[in-house]
């Protein structure tokens, strides 16, 4: 009986554990996002990061729902584990909400995440062009 127990606790923490290292690690990604481009030498593997976001975001998000992440699907089913069903549909808004306490409404939310990715792949391309008419030259 002691075993079953020491299993179910130890199963606990490692999903305790799992759920802290998605919070950063997605936080930390959605953080590189957002300013990665303002390192020179970050930019290539910025540009890449913004492509391979976007792809999910709107081609795996046909099959899956728009928007779709999948480290958000990993965290929500971690979180699931640990007794968290009452997740919002995006982890902006998880975010919002965890960080914040503030409720804003999802639509909201999704407009302004698009706007954000679409000007920041926008400067991204932009930067990458500049910098690689710059090497050229030299």
């Amino acid at each position: 009986m002691s075993f079953h127990r020491d299993v179910r606790f130890s199963y606990s923490r490692m999903y305790a554990s799992l759920n802290i290292g998605f919070f950063i690690f997605h936080s930390t990604l959605i953080l590189f996002i957002l300013i990665g481009w303002t390192w020179k030498k970050a930019r290539r593997i910025h540009l890449i990061v913004l492509l391979l976001t976007a792809s999910s975001w709107f081609v795996l998000g046909i099959w899956h729902g728009f928007g779709y992440c999948p480290f958000t699907d990993w965290h929500y089913q971690v979180r699931m584990k640990l007794g968290h069903y009452d997740m919002p549909e995006s982890y902006i808004k998880f975010l919002i909400q965890s960080i914040t306490g503030l409720d804003i409404q999802q639509k909201l939310v999704d407009i302004v995440a698009v706007s954000v990715l679409l000007l920041v792949l926008g400067l991204s391309v932009l930067l990458h062009v500049k910098d690689r008419r710059e090497s050229r030259k030299r």
